[in-house]
């Protein structure tokens, strides 16, 4: 995140520390009753700019921790074994690998409760709007909170299926499951409600808030995925909502793919329509970088923190990266490692500490061994899903480096802005709309649309086109960003074995409704299967 975002949050937050209705930038537990009196209501335009501040850090908060495993370590993009009898966590992390998740999975339950707590965040708010004086800055802010929580919709709907899709706050009465369909039609109402009072600034004052083009990206996503939720492809509909963002000419393919992703990134960065700004101080959540480096590179990057290193990829998703002159292939870190000086990340260890499996009698004897990134994850003990404690076996997997470490945090935390909708992505819905059976526009086809962004990432242009290279430059472009699993769901994948996986139900393309929220309210019916 670059310097006006921070100055953005760290208004956000001062303002809001003078509003009873929104206390402060962390989480609100002032009683409801307490939070729509008329000494809360905004008046002025800082104020209403202000009464959206939660909304955003709610929808920040689990973006890259529960719904990103969720999206992610539920397919072949990434895998979090346990290392050294840590990260086990009760199975929750072998339950997504394996497809065996339950209704009592606690990342099944933090994703649920980080969707449906921002949609009531964003209801509160637009109560609270609703009860004030009207002004253009009230409007165009209400536009975007509504479009927030239909994009939050979305995200329940595309995981969970059949979902209560409650619009107004404080209602006693326990909402009620539309199917998902009726999902489906209420999120594109939703979303088309707002397009008149949506802003066409793409500038650093609308940067980490949704605009118009934002609506057309959630709009594009919901009709590429039509034929998956209602059985009635949308392919024509995709097209024409990826060309109102390209015919726009607002946005660019970045010139410097891995600088996109940069610590320092944010309203400069000219391919990003929406983004979550993050701080490692004031805007924490990103955590990538402790995710997946081997504690070996912590001085190489200057990191003040340990990290942690449980993730990385399964080597049958590197396998897609087979082009040494595309710039994205260069974003995983595998082999040997070395210093940025070319020197060997060594270790001092002994035999046994290197390698447990060693049978040796000088087992304690010393060596030096170098970082080396292995491409296959073996298990040591399968039932905890243990991928061992020697140092081996912490090197076992290829890591991602995508989310460049912030070498100004003090902790986990990362500045690193996260796009949610960019413009390859756009560009990549439109080209397989097209390939699926969409007319083309604009003198473009599906290969040529690909063949720009390969030409701007430095990889080598293709021949021809089908749906199996279209999946696989979704993976070169977009890994880490949590597309992975939907986009297996809609090209009929998510049901193949990989790593540890042989789990064909299609049952679970959906998680299950968690069991507390069943609890909760009783009329939630059980996803079938579970």
């Amino acid at each position: 995140m670059n310097s006006d975002c921070m100055k953005l949050i760290n208004s956000y937050c001062i303002i809001l520390a003078g509003l009873l209705v929104l206390g402060a930038c962390t989480k609100i537990d002032v009683p409801v009753e307490n939070q729509l009196t008329p000494q809360s209501f905004p008046e002025t335009d800082q104020q209403f700019i202000a009464a959206v501040g939660p909304a955003y850090v709610s929808f920040r908060g689990s973006f890259c921790l529960a719904y990103w495993q969720l999206q992610t370590l539920s397919t072949d993009e990434a895998i979090l074994p346990s290392r050294a009898g840590g990260w086990y966590d009760g199975g929750r992390y072998q339950q997504l690998h394996y497809h065996s998740w339950t209704p009592d999975n606690p990342i099944v339950g933090d994703s649920w409760t980080w969707g449906f707590t921002t949609i009531s965040t964003c209801n509160r708010i637009l109560a609270l709007f609703a009860a004030s004086k009207d002004s253009p800055v009230k409007k165009s802010l209400a536009a975007e909170i509504r479009l927030l929580r239909a994009l939050m919709f979305y995200y329940m709907m595309d995981a969970y299926g059949n979902i209560p899709m409650p619009i107004a706050f404080g209602d006693t009465i326990k909402p009620v499951q539309k199917s998902r369909v009726e999902a489906f039609n209420l999120i594109e109402s939703e979303i088309k409600a707002t397009l008149p009072d949506l802003s066409r600034a793409i500038d650093a004052a609308q940067y980490g808030r949704p605009n118009l083009y934002t609506a057309y990206a959630l709009l594009a996503r919901l009709y590429l995925n039509a034929a998956i939720y209602t059985g009635v492809n949308r392919y024509n509909d995709c097209v024409a909502a990826c060309d109102t963002i390209i015919q726009s000419g607002k946005y660019k393919l970045a010139a410097d793919y891995a600088k996109m992703f940069y610590p320092d990134n944010g309203p400069q960065t000219p391919e990003f329509i929406f983004a979550i700004p993050y701080d490692h101080a004031a805007a924490q959540g990103e955590q990538f970088t402790w995710y997946s480096f081997h504690p070996a590179l912590q001085a190489k990057y200057g990191l003040a923190y340990r990290l942690s290193n449980p993730v990385s990829t399964i080597a049958s998703y590197y396998a897609f990266f087979d082009d040494p002159n595309d710039v994205r292939t260069a974003l995983w870190l595998v082999g040997k490692q070395f210093d940025f000086a070319g020197n060997p990340i060594n270790i001092t260890t002994t035999k046994v500490g290197l390698d447990a499996t060693y049978t040796g009698t000088d087992g304690s004897t010393p060596v030096t061994w170098q970082l080396n990134f292995s491409a296959d994850v073996t298990l040591r003990d399968v039932a905890k899903f243990e991928a061992g404690g020697d140092e081996l076996a912490k090197a076992k997997g290829i890591r991602n480096n995508k989310y460049y470490p912030d070498v100004t945090a003090t902790d986990r935390n990362q500045s690193n802005d996260v796009p949610v909708f960019r413009l390859a992505e756009i560009q990549l819905m439109k080209a397989e709309a097209i390939l699926r059976g969409a007319a083309p526009t604009y003198n473009t086809t599906a290969l040529s649309l690909v063949n720009d962004l390969r030409t701007t990432r430095k990889a080598a242009p293709m021949t021809n086109l089908t749906l199996d290279d279209m999946l696989k430059e979704r993976a070169h472009e977009l890994n880490w960003e949590n597309t992975r699993r939907t986009d297996l769901i809609r090209f009929g994948r998510y049901e193949d074995a990989w790593g540890f996986k042989t789990d064909a139900d299609k049952n679970k393309r959906i998680f299950p409704i968690p069991a507390a929220e069943r609890i909760l309210n009783p009329g939630l019916q059980q996803n079938f299967g579970y």
